[in-house]
Order: C-alpha cells, then structure tokens, then sequence
C-alpha cells in the first residue's frame, strides 16, 4: 500500500469511529412526552439553555410540558471537541375538559388557613423533586403501579363544581381501596406523607437524572423517605385519601419541575 492510500485509509477508518452526532435523538417529541438517549462521546448538554446531567455511558434525558410549543434546542458538546445544536419539534395534543361534580365547597376554594397548608405541603413535594443525582433506575423500562381502568388522564382541564381547576397532572387508574401500589421502576424514596390535605397519603420517588414518580391518596404507605426500593416492590396501598371522589391511585410523573404523561414512558409495560 502506498503512502498516501495508507494516510486515506486511516482517515476513513477514524472518522467511521466517530459517533454520529445525535444518533438517538429524535426530531419530534410529543407534549407530556419523555426522551430517554444515549449518546457515545457526549460530555455536556443543555436543553434551552438550562444544563443538563449526562452519564458516564452519555446517556441523558429531557421531557416536553403539557404547554411547551417548542422546538426544543439540545446544545451538546463531544470528548474530541466538537459542538452540536440540534432543535426537536413538540408535537401538539388535544385536551379534553371532565367536569367533576360532587366537591366538598372547602376543598375547591378552601379557607385562608386551609389554602396556607396546602402551599406549605406543596412546596414540600417540590423540593423533593429537586433530586439530581446518577442513578440510571429509569433505563429498565416502567411498569404500571397497578392495573385497572384509567378514570383520568395527563393534561385534562378539570371543573370542579363549575370552577374551572389546572391541568389533571398525572394518570388516575380506578382500583378498590387497598390495591397494592407497586413502584413503576426502582429508585430512592424522596417524600412519605399519609395525611396531605390535597393528595392525602403521598409517595415520592427518584429514579435518578431529575425523574421521579409520584403516587397520590393512598391509604397506606409501606415505605420511608431514603429507602431505595426496587421495580415492582410494593410501596403502598390504593385509597381516596385528600382530594379523592372514589378509590384509586394517581401516578404522576416528573422531570424536575415538569410534569409529563406516564402513559408516554419509554418501554412501559404492563406487570
């Protein structure tokens, strides 16, 4: 072989060891939806501008908001120095209104000391969802806490008596008082709770790179705030704890401060 086919073959065979910039991402994401990648020789990234965790392996995540319009820019940085900016469209969706009749007066305008309350247990769920840290709880995939009907969905406009309410902010799945809650994938207890005003008995917990899972009005809690738990666990009971107008459990789901469809989790499945 001569010199210069040797220095041609070399840079053939460097370049197609390169990973391809932005392999698994995809150009589209739906509202409430969540992207899980990975991507080879990634060190840094940043979505709208807000850093991002990015693991050993260049594995990180992001999620779109019931109301984000997009696109959303992913500004990523490689080993070898090169930079990257790519922009993901967000797919709108259609929200249905479901008016809920029924409510105690109190629980849909409550009083100054009860609306005091439920601030300050609120602010409690959202410090708990702050969690940062490197646990990849999240790559095995999801199950559902229990199996029944769905009685709620991601994203619809409530009315409450007339009064119309924010976004439904999670899935409702309708069981009998005492279903056993099992966790959707492992993670870190982050917040227990059995008697908030609003949510009654509430579960926190982190699956790792800002994801987390919540489970509202239960009416037991089998687990405690640092306790690591593993996927399909029990964790607790299925009530009408708080808020509730009949038995089920709300399952929430988070990155960070957004909140996003459970029902559009990446490799979810049924237990």
């Amino acid at each position: 072989m001569t010199g210069t086919r040797r220095a041609l073959a070399l840079l053939v065979l460097s370049l197609s060891s390169l990973p391809a910039l932005s392999a698994d991402l995809p150009t589209s994401i739906s509202q409430g939806g969540l992207v899980v990648a990975t991507l080879p020789g990634v060190t840094q990234a940043s979505i709208g501008g807000k850093p991002v965790r990015v693991g050993d392996d260049g594995t990180l995540v992001f999620g779109a908001g019931r109301d984000e319009t997009g696109p959303l820019t992913v500004n990523l940085a490689y080993r070898d120095g090169r930079r990257e900016t790519v922009r993901i469209a967000v797919t709108p969706r259609d929200w249905p209104i479901e008016r809920v009749n029924g409510v105690p007066p109190k629980t849909v305008n409550p009083p100054p000391a009860l609306a005091e309350r439920i601030r300050r247990e609120q602010a409690e769920v959202t410090a708990a969802r702050h969690r940062d840290d490197s646990r990849e709880d999240f790559l095995s995939g999801f199950i559902w806490p229990v199996q029944g009907r769905i009685s709620g969905r991601f994203g619809n406009q409530r009315i409450y008596n007339g009064d119309p309410k924010a976004p439904h902010s999670g899935m409702d799945i309708a069981v009998p008082t005492g279903t056993p809650v099992k966790a959707p994938a492992a993670g870190v207890v982050t917040f227990a709770k059995p008697d908030l005003y609003l949510t009654g008995g509430t579960v926190l917990l982190d699956h790792g790179f800002g994801l987390s899972s919540n489970f509202l009005h239960l009416s037991r809690l089998d687990v405690k705030v640092g306790q690591r738990v593993r996927q399909g666990e029990v964790i607790g009971a299925a009530g009408m704890t708080g808020r509730a107008t009949g038995p089920h459990v709300h399952w929430g789901f988070n990155w960070f401060g957004t909140r996003l469809d459970p029902l559009l989790l990446p490799g979810i499945r049924t237990p």
